[in-house]
């Protein structure tokens, strides 16, 4: 049974209220977390809990439980001339943007004016309910897979679309 401080290793499909899969690791090498380390969103996390090898759930997990509420705040215009230094900016483009202590953080180019961008740092799926499809594939004390899905791109092997 799945408890706090155990790897858990799990198959999992992620989708939108309008059904739309976002993320997905159904292939050989599962994705692995450490419960309670707070790697993953805390409603993931919640939701293994007690779980078996084998058994498979169906969660649905509220915004504040996964990437936080839409924060308008978090909406910020840049001068164009700043942007246009390294690239002509498109609507949707999703650009990493250093911060002053050097952080590099993603935000998405809302809009595009004759003197601004518009520029979108909260997550993507920020504001959104999220619905998985989980599956425990194994659980451990100690981490036992070099790879996995949830934002690990290249390192996905399996066949998930990460």
């Amino acid at each position: 049974m799945v408890q706090v401080g155990n790897f858990v290793a799990i198959h999992y499909t992620g989708r939108l209220d309008n059904g739309e899969v976002f993320d997905s690791c159904t292939g050989e090498v599962p994705f692995e977390f450490e419960v309670g380390a707070g790697t993953v969103i805390e409603g993931l996390d919640k939701a293994v809990r007690g779980m078996e090898i084998n058994e498979e759930k169906h969660i649905v997990i509220p915004p504040e439980e996964a990437y936080g509420l839409y924060n308008d705040a978090m909406v910020q215009p840049i001068p164009i001339e700043e942007v246009r230094k390294y690239f002509e900016p498109k609507t949707g483009m999703v650009i990493g943007v250093q911060l002053e202590s050097g952080v590099q953080v993603p935000a998405t180019i809302k809009e595009v004016s004759e003197t601004t961008v518009l520029l979108d740092f909260n997550h993507q799926l920020a504001g959104k309910t999220l619905h998985f499809d989980i599956k425990i594939m194994d659980i451990n004390d100690e981490p036992k897979y070099s790879s996995g899905c949830l934002g690990h791109g290249d390192d996905c092997e399996s066949g998930c679309s990460c």
